[in-house]
């Protein structure tokens, strides 16, 4: 009973994280005035300042130093730094340009980048339905690329840097929180140095920080560590694979923002290369409920096998 309620609690802290990820447009929408890479800088010089407060309140300074011992670590968390900064950059652009649905379409093909990365890179072999999630995918780009002679390049460059991103995290000895706190913090000259330019350039932080922008650029470390840190702990108590289900969540509501609260056209050939992906994601989907069921149903018999058995008789 104790797993099952840990279970349940788990998958309804990671939810919220989804949540909270997909309902982001809104927030980038309020500092729409602000220079995106303004915004960016203080993204990052803010989830620096609100991950360094988590550290030292979770006295996991330890962690830390030991990272900084080690070069060959940095370097990685340099490079994750500047993946997650370019993925960042651009997601903030497309919102506050007019491109939320586009910048979805990112995130919706970005387990498709995974996928191929999986493949290529560390010689995965995904399962028969994962491969349908990948070619439904595949055939979504291609289609809208004939349709409109163009190639979704928004999309790519948001999902492409994620994508990479996770694979060089993958295996790093870092703990969440203490990873995203040594990223933000080696690209911190560049925030600083940009934010400290584009002020002068912009006439003062009088200029830069008008009305509502002078308090809700601080928010950005809050709006980019909360959701991180309930993924970090709704994920070790939730079954992995059904993660993977919650994931698109995610898109779904940026989706859905960029629809109706941003009230971008969605024309019939994007319509229709979402249509293509989704039903791509249908197949891994209900590969992994399918999964979720036997995993349950092996649950219930073992419990049942295991009331049916009763107490042992003691041997004298």
């Amino acid at each position: 009973m104790e797993m099952e309620r840990n279970k349940r609690v788990g998958l309804t802290v990671v939810t919220s994280s989804y949540v909270l990820w997909g309902l982001l447009p809104i927030f980038w929408g309020t500092l729409a005035a602000v220079n995106s890479v303004y915004v960016l800088a203080q993204r990052i010089v803010w989830s620096m300042v609100f991950m360094g407060l988590y550290m030292l309140a979770a006295r996991q300074w330890g962690e830390i130093r030991d990272a900084f011992r080690n070069r060959k670590l940095m370097g990685r968390c340099l490079i994750c730094g500047a993946l997650i900064t370019f993925n960042w950059g651009l997601y903030i652009y497309s919102v506050n340009s007019g491109h939320v649905l586009e910048g979805s379409m990112g995130y919706f093909i970005e387990p498709m980048l995974v996928g191929l990365i999986g493949i290529l890179v560390f010689r995965e072999r995904p399962s028969f339905w994962e491969d349908l999630t990948l070619l439904c995918a595949g055939i979504g780009i291609g289609y809208l690329i004939l349709r409109t002679g163009q190639v979704p390049v928004l999309a790519l460059m948001i999902g492409l840097p994620f994508a990479v991103y996770g694979a060089v995290k993958k295996g790093l000895p870092l703990s969440a929180q203490a990873s995203l706190f040594l990223e933000t913090l080696l690209m911190m000259p560049f925030a600083l140095g940009f934010s400290l330019w584009w002020s002068h350039r912009a006439g003062g932080l009088d200029n830069v920080l008008d009305g509502a922008s002078f308090w809700l650029l601080p928010l950005c470390g809050v709006v980019t560590s909360v959701p991180l840190l309930l993924f970090n702990m709704g994920v070790k108590a939730a079954p992995y694979y059904f993660t993977g289900i919650l994931m698109y969540i995610n898109p779904t509501l940026q989706f859905l923002m960029g629809l109706f609260y941003f009230q971008e056209t969605l024309d019939k050939d994007r319509l229709i290369a979402f249509l293509i992906i989704w039903v791509g994601i249908l197949f891994t989907i209900g590969e992994k409920v399918c999964i979720l069921l036997r995993e349950g149903r092996k649950v219930k018999a073992l419990i049942q096998e295991t009331k049916d058995a009763g107490p042992r008789e003691r041997v004298p």
